[in-house]
Order: structure tokens, then C-alpha cells, then sequence
């Protein structure tokens, strides 16, 4: 993997997280029920697009880091942890000059 990142992509990922405020808010005001029916609606959204959005990926970063969070259960945490870390690792990619 290149270390070269692309500017026009890296300010779209930026402009993306600084426009999505309200999303974070969103969740951040969620119960753990509400968290978990996003997180289904997010998996829900992903199956249907077929790829993950710049926007998706954002948003299912401040989804899941809010659900590791909150989690009762060590599986849970763990799959909400793999899944951040995942989305993160699709931003890196995608900023990625190609």
C-alpha cells in the first residue's frame, strides 16, 4: 500500500466528518437499543448499496465507537471494536492516492 495520500480525497473525508455534526449528536443521544437498531439499519444500507460511501464510513465510525462504548457484553465490544477498525482502515484506503 502506497503511503502517498491524495489531497482531493483527504478533504473530501475532512468535508465529510465536519458536515456530519448532527449525525454524532444523533448518536451520542441514543439509548443502547436505538444504537443497536442504527447498527442494523447501517448493515441494512451497506448490503443495498453493495460498497461502502465516504459518508457510510464516517458515520459508522461515530456508530460504532459510541456501541463499543456502551457494550455489556465482551462479544459485542469486540465486534463493534473489528468494525471501527474496519471502517477506519476503508478511510485510509480510500484516501490512498491510486
Amino acid at each position: 500500500m502506497s503511503n502517498v495520500i491524495s489531497i482531493k480525497r483527504a478533504r473530501e473525508i475532512k468535508e465529510t466528518k465536519s458536515q456530519d455534526l448532527d449525525y454524532q449528536a444523533k448518536i451520542l443521544s441514543m439509548s443502547k437499543v436505538e444504537l443497536l437498531e442504527e447498527m442494523v439499519r447501517f448493515q441494512e444500507e451497506r448490503t443495498e448499496k453493495g460498497a461502502l460511501t465516504v459518508e457510510m464510513m464516517v458515520r459508522g465510525q461515530y456508530l460504532f465507537t459510541q456501541l463499543e462504548k456502551s457494550a455489556e457484553t465482551a462479544e459485542l465490544k469486540s465486534l463493534t471494536k473489528a468494525y471501527r477498525r474496519h471502517l477506519s482502515h476503508e478511510l485510509r484506503a480510500h484516501a490512498q492516492w491510486k
